[in-house]
């Protein structure tokens, strides 16, 4: 399913300049730089309005979910209906490991901008598709991993071991392995 909220950014800036015409031209010019310049601000909301009522849902369902996916400027929603039959194919796979005793749940979130070249990026989607996972379930989950106290960051260097040609880790002159487990 896919949801263009254009339309509502749109009306939300007519809404703008229609409260500003009473004030006089200066008041409507204004207005009208704020609209375009709130935009973004606009979308963000719509979006994070639209992703907690998303997990509402999901957390009230008995079983599946509904995912919400961003599409350029568009949100794509992925709804994973409960299977009345058995599946023909795997199951997918288990849902992430709830908090550690001890560990502090959350209780806010926060939002972050990530840039990141675009191959990685995909990689990153198909990895989350991979999991049954939207990408930002599966980031959050990759670095609360990589944060948790009992995490061990692993940096090996591999320089001195004789590889043939067929290297899994890089070009031959990068033969170095960093993670966390």
């Amino acid at each position: 399913m896919h949801m263009d909220i254009t339309p509502y950014v749109d009306s939300l800036r007519r809404d703008l300049l229609a409260a500003a015409e009473s004030a006089g031209e200066e008041a409507r010019q204004i207005a009208e730089r704020l609209g375009y310049a709130l935009d973004p601000s606009a979308r963000l909301a719509l979006m994070e309005a639209i992703s907690q009522a998303a997990a509402e849902i999901t957390a009230a369902m008995p079983a599946g979910g509904v995912d919400v996916r961003l599409d350029g400027r568009d949100l794509d929603f992925v709804v994973q209906a409960p299977q009345a039959t058995p599946p023909a194919a795997p199951l997918p796979p288990p849902p992430p490991a709830p908090p550690v005793p001890g560990e502090a749940i959350e209780e806010g979130l926060a939002r972050i901008t990530v840039r990141m070249p675009e191959s990685v990026k995909t990689k990153a989607e198909d990895a989350a598709a991979a999991a049954g996972q939207s990408l930002n379930t599966w980031l959050v989950n990759l670095v609360r991993s990589a944060t948790s106290d009992t995490a061990i960051h692993v940096d090996v260097d591999l320089s001195s071991i004789p590889f043939g040609g067929d290297f899994p880790f890089g070009k031959r002159g990068n033969r170095r392995v960093t993670g966390w487990l």
